[in-house]
């Protein structure tokens, strides 16, 4: 308790009232909650309260899809339980497979691991499994998502059959009920948000601008809300890259965090930005995964996601631990097919926004699109030339540079 009011939780979240007992009387649990609900403390304090003394052999395994969702969980069981004795070790890629062997043999008890990692360490004999009492499976859809399956199912038939495990994921597709058919017993179900809901905290903005407009909108969102931390997403990480360089040319403290950079670089930029060093993190949908950073107050879709449920882990990075944040989605009128498929997953419809003074062009992205996929040769590229050199005439060069 003492570790809890020093981390400043005072009254449970709701995933956390619900889960926590039924975690304590040792039940399966399938819960259904976004990002920024309190779901780590959720299976983590019983957890502690579990194993609250020492064994020196792996009891819990936690796993996740990414190496920042695995250090940020390790950090939490630390903050919980800096008062106990409970060992907890990380095992994610990127880092050398040494200095995780050594804490594994000084004895752990709890292992937070992605699904690649460990199955390393199985490989080579490093860690044992044989005690096991408690599997958590954190974020699992994402972790169906990036092709995690084969290696649950190896990790998962090496442990106990006898033990508890919890199940936990933002969405429930069909992947997720069968998922939690396999291995789940007889389990409880707990849900905060259904599938596709959207945190009611959360204000949602659409720009429709023009796609060579983009980076100087971006540029006045950011100068004129002022937000205190922003969590921008791209689509590539060549675009994280580059839209980095460009905020940082116009004076913005802007780093970008993809999977090419090394971990250590990684969690340097994670520590700076969470230390407020640096207010822009420009990020891939992978990169960020885990982030669990309370004082991004803006979120900026500056590509529109492909998949509609990304949209919906994307803007579950702002507020979080019940505080306000902004979701603001940068679209362009090739996007609508994308945006009304979000529309549809968290059933609303986004409101459209506009900045005062801001000189929009005509957004002729939908048009040169379909003009350049029939630049072919013959009669189709001369119509198409002509289409172009109509636009030209009427909107300017930008939308001959478009095509």
């Amino acid at each position: 308790m003492k570790a809890l009011a020093e981390a400043g939780y005072k009254t449970p979240t709701p995933i956390q009232a619900q889960a926590i007992p039924l975690a304590l009387q040792g039940d399966d649990i399938l819960g259904c909650a976004q990002t920024g609900t309190g779901k780590t403390a959720a299976f983590a304090l019983p957890i502690l309260h579990r194993f609250s003394k020492t064994d020196r052999k792996p009891r819990a395994l936690i796993l996740a899809p990414t190496r920042e969702l695995a250090s940020q969980i390790e950090a939490s069981f630390a903050a919980y339980g800096k008062h106990l004795p409970t060992r907890v070790c990380a095992l994610y890629g990127g880092v050398p497979l040494k200095g995780q062997i050594a804490r594994l043999r000084k004895g752990v008890d709890v292992i937070v691991a992605t699904p690649g990692r460990l199955m390393d360490h199985m490989e080579r004999r490093t860690v044992g499994l044989s005690g096991i009492e408690v599997l958590v499976l954190d974020e699992a859809d994402r972790m169906l998502d990036m092709g995690f399956e084969p290696q649950v199912r190896a990790i998962a038939g090496a442990l106990p059959a006898n033990r508890q495990t919890m199940l936990f994921s933002a969405t429930v597709p069909p992947a997720i009920e069968a998922l939690a058919r396999r291995y789940l017993r007889a389990p409880k179900h707990v849900e905060v948000e259904r599938s596709g809901t959207t945190v009611e905290t959360v204000d949602q903005r659409v720009h429709m601008v023009a796609p060579e407009q983009k980076t100087a909108l971006l540029a006045r969102v950011l100068q004129d809300e002022k937000p205190t931390s922003t969590l921008i997403f791209t689509r590539t990480k060549r675009g994280a890259d580059r839209l980095t360089q460009t905020l940082r040319s116009q004076g913005f403290k802007a780093e970008a965090m993809h999977g090419d950079l090394a971990q250590n670089r990684r969690e340097r930029i994670i520590r700076s930005f969470r230390s407020r060093h640096i207010r822009v993190l420009v990020a891939t949908d992978v990169a960020a995964r885990g982030l669990d950073i309370p004082h991004i107050s803006h979120v900026i879709n500056y590509d529109v996601p492909e998949d509609a449920e990304a949209y919906v882990h994307r803007i579950g990075r702002t507020a979080r631990a019940q505080r306000t944040g902004v979701a603001i989605t940068l679209a362009s009128a090739k996007d609508k097919a994308a945006l009304a498929g979000i529309e549809r997953l968290v059933g609303q419809s986004l409101p459209r926004h506009t900045l005062a003074g801001f000189d929009y062009q005509h957004d002729t992205s939908h048009i040169t699109s379909q003009a350049r996929s029939s630049r072919g040769g013959g009669r189709n590229a001369s119509r198409a030339d002509a289409v172009l050199a109509f636009l030209e005439r009427r909107y300017g060069s930008a939308a001959r540079a478009s095509a």
